[in-house]
């Protein structure tokens, strides 16, 4: 396979012993068998006698028989792997780098647990064995020909061979040369000035009558990012495939697609207004269908700071379903690298893209970044949140030299984005605000949290609950319940540590205090909005989108899941019963005239 694809191979596959018997084998009949020879019945050859390896390796051809009549069975014991010959691999290794133009692929046959005894080498318990014998300590002693007496080993001690031995000034001036004996990393990247506060102000404005998605108000600021004067160099737009999707095309005329051989066709759309162009100083990385080399571009330009001492800020977009649950392990890995960068997972939530299928569903991003230490979730429901919170990133990453990275939830859902409130900036960033107070002349109140676009679905539940019910709902916007759990926990421990303090109360707590019965709505699972429960002062409900989901409409499809604004008005009529003031046959009346079937099957079961 490497040389199919142009690379030069040395194999390293058996040791300097079988030198001699391979230049006995005039016919090739020792080559063939070694190229017939299962790796299964290599691993029994490592662990069988010298009689066992005559008789089923050399035994069934005489030619073979005769090639090691001379050998003694412990002469055929010892017949060693190639990647356990130190001179074999010096000599591919020296080959390796002498050789030039294509790059080299050492392949290496080991034994694995070689050189820790019998009943470990080539076992298939290797990997489970915890620790060796006294006897299987002198194997490994004798291998490794260390002088270490019997009497020693029953503590067994480090060996160390002299500071003034070869191999350890070798290891010593290798280790100089790397940067010294601790990997430290080396940040040269001075602070970068942010851009200017115009790229953002727009969005605080609202779009009046006119609807757009979350989606489209991103690629507004992320144009508006790429012509400023201060970072719009700096900008990485990174797509595996979808730009047109995500309403990004006009990038294409702007910045162009980054190509290094530059534009080698004409493209079929060259006549349009957004045609397709590519160019050696293109901006757009348009990675093709690859999740996994998107990411690796996303970590080469957000680690940029520190391997070049240069800022760069990616944002990669994808389809929000094909993105943790993908490449995971890349973004674990960037994080732990230190990552800086915005990850946004486009048409977002289990119910807004069910024309594609289940495929499209994403009801557990947001969940599954949560496991990233360094790594900041929203998931929110206007243009001017974004902004914010983009702005934000920005600053942490380019004055403050914080290193983390951002997860956006965007939706393809349209409908007026509203203008920013006053006062609502700090909310959205800690994770919480009052977006819309209820009408305030019940006694009967609620608090409903919605997050991306289930927003709309709490926003009609409100005015369902005014006109119908007679009950005040305040709307609280939840762009992270990540940072508001984390906060919570951070109090949570303080107070632990600090007995004699005055204690902490969580944000969460803090804002919720005299909210009534909270319903938290959400495109995610229940166990999202779960995650601050346990901190709410009031009864907490969780709505969700708990299960698959195989409905035709969008409509239907939060009817299912039971976070269309129907389900969420009964859900805070419920919650009123808590306080004696909804009575549960008023409830029952509702349910009935709002449409919903209180027998049909649990959606996670159906």
């Amino acid at each position: 396979m490497f040389r199919g694809s142009g690379w030069n191979v040395i194999k390293v596959l058996w040791g300097r012993e079988w030198d001699e018997l391979l230049a006995r084998d005039v016919d090739g009949v020792l080559v063939n068998k070694m190229n017939e020879w299962l790796d299964g019945e290599s691993q029994r050859m490592t662990v069988a006698d010298g009689a066992y390896v005559r008789e089923h390796f050399f035994g069934p051809d005489p030619r073979l028989k005769k090639i090691v009549e001379h050998l003694s069975d412990d002469e055929l014991r010892a017949l060693r792997r190639g990647g356990h010959d130190y001179r074999k691999l010096y000599a591919a290794y020296s080959a390796a780098v002498a050789h030039k133009d294509t790059p080299t692929v050492v392949l290496a046959q080991t034994v694995k647990g070689w050189t820790l005894g019998p009943s470990v080498e080539a076992r298939n318990i290797t990997h489970q064995a915890k620790k060796l014998s006294i006897e299987e300590l002198k194997i490994f002693r004798d291998r490794l020909e260390l002088p270490i007496p019997d009497d020693q080993l029953e503590t067994p001690p480090f060996y160390h061979p002299g500071m003034d031995s070869e191999p350890i000034q070798y290891m010593l001036e290798r280790r100089r040369a790397l940067g010294g004996p601790v990997p430290k990393r080396v940040v040269r990247a001075k602070p970068q000035a942010t851009p200017d506060p115009s790229v953002f102000a727009e969005f605080s404005k609202g779009s009046g009558t006119a609807a757009a998605s979350t989606t489209m108000a991103f690629t507004r600021l992320l144009r508006n990012l790429l012509r400023d004067k201060n970072i719009g160099q700096r900008i990485v737009p990174i797509i595996p495939d979808e730009a047109r999707t995500f309403g990004m095309d006009p990038l294409f005329k702007e910045v162009g697609i980054y190509s290094p051989l530059g534009q080698r066709y004409e493209p079929i759309d060259a006549e349009t207004l957004l045609p397709y162009r590519e160019a050696q100083d293109g901006q757009v990385l348009e990675e093709g269908i690859t999740e996994a080399g998107s990411m690796a571009s996303f970590t080469a330009a957000g680690t940029s700071y520190a391997t070049h001492g240069v800022h760069m800020i990616p944002f990669y977009i994808f389809y929000s379903m094909f993105g943790m649950q993908r490449t995971g392990d890349q973004m674990w890995a960037f994080g732990d690298t230190r990552g800086r960068g915005f990850l946004l997972g486009a048409t977002a939530g289990r119910t807004t893209l069910n024309g594609e299928g289940l495929q499209h569903e994403d009801g557990h991003s947001q969940l599954l970044v949560t496991v990233m230490p360094t790594i900041r979730a929203y998931d929110p429901a206007f243009a001017y949140e974004t902004a914010v919170i983009v702005e934000d990133g920005l600053k942490r990453m380019l004055t403050d030299g914080e290193d983390v990275f951002y997860y956006l939830t965007l939706y393809n859902e349209n409908y007026p984005m509203p203008p920013m409130p006053e006062g609502a900036r700090e909310g959205i960033l800690r994770g919480i605000y009052r977006y819309k107070a209820g009408h305030g002349g019940s006694r009967r109140r609620v608090a409903l949290l919605g997050s991306g676009s289930i927003m709309q679905q709490v926003l009609r539940a409100q005015e369902l609950l005014a006109d119908k019910y007679d009950v005040s709902a305040d709307v609280w916007s939840v762009t992270s319940y990540q940072l508001l759990r984390n906060e919570a926990l951070e109090a949570e421990r303080w107070n632990r540590l600090h007995p004699e303090a005055e204690p902490r109360v969580p944000y969460i707590t803090q804002v919720l205090r005299d909210a009534g019965p909270v319903i938290a709505a959400s495109d995610y699972l229940k166990s999202l909005p779960d995650q601050i429960g346990r901190w709410s002062p009031q009864p907490f409900i969780p709505l969700g989108t708990d299960g698959f989901g195989r409905s035709d409409t969008r409509e239907a499809l939060r009817r299912f899941f039971e976070v269309d604004a129907e389900s969420i008005a009964v859900a805070s009529l419920h919650g009123l019963t808590r306080y004696e003031q909804y009575a549960p046959a008023d409830v029952a009346k509702a349910i009935a005239d709002l449409g919903l079937d209180p027998e049909k099957p649990e959606p996670r079961r159906s």
